[in-house]
């Protein structure tokens, strides 16, 4: 009697069970989450049982996911910065632009939609949370924004270069990303209907430009 071959097993990772699909779908959840409620009320003022809540979890199912408070608020950082990193690749890798000048404006623009723009909450918790990760967590969110104005160091040296940008270099990076950084804290965008006239994040761009470089002539 001939025997029955033994079906072939298929090559690489097994899928996913739709339970742990599922369970990656809940993590994201809580980052989301946790992202929109710190940067709303604070770390420390928003705790675990309210980031379930608001994904329709159980108080005790962030522990399912994450050790504690305080690996959440890091895999918030992370997911922020992560997502940075590749908006920014995408964008240089894509560029047209054609001259220093032009590269920081895409840039700058660019950072400003990470800060302010839609699904912004990520990078402004970093800002304003950085203190209450421990140590080592904070050398990991250091390493991946080591990487993210890593990109804008070529930039901003050949600016140097040409004389339209006048400070040192390293002290300029530092200089400018504290300015960028700071617009979390006073900008509001432009409302449907209203009698206030709001910059853009375009003009916010141009602004920058003026203030961190000499005009050519």
């Amino acid at each position: 009697m001939t025997e029955l071959a033994e079906p072939k097993r298929a090559r690489g990772r097994p899928r996913k069970t739709e339970g742990e699909r599922d369970d990656g779908n809940r993590r994201q959840a809580l980052i989301s989450a946790a992202a929109q409620l710190f940067k709303r009320q604070g770390y420390d003022a928003t705790s675990t049982r309210e980031i379930a809540a608001q994904v329709g979890m159980q108080s005790g199912s962030p522990f399912y996911h994450f050790g504690n408070k305080q690996d959440l608020l890091l895999a918030v950082m992370v997911e922020g910065m992560q997502q940075a990193i590749a908006r920014q690749h995408a964008a240089c890798t894509h560029t047209t632009a054609d001259s220093a000048r032009e590269r920081l404006r895409q840039l700058i623009r660019h950072h400003f939609d990470v800060l302010l723009g839609p699904d912004s909450d990520f990078i402004p918790v970093m800002l304003y949370e950085w203190r209450s990760l421990a140590p080592a967590q904070r050398k990991t969110i250091t390493e991946l924004k080591d990487d993210y104005e890593a990109a804008w160091m070529p930039v901003l040296q050949a600016l140097h270069d040409t004389g339209q940008l006048q400070a040192p270099v390293g002290l300029a990076r530092l200089m400018i990303f504290g300015a960028l950084n700071w617009s979390v804290q006073w900008y509001e965008p432009a409302r449907k209907n209203s009698v206030t006239k709001r910059a853009t994040l375009d003009e916010l761009t141009e602004t920058a430009l003026q203030l961190f470089l000499k005009d050519t002539p």
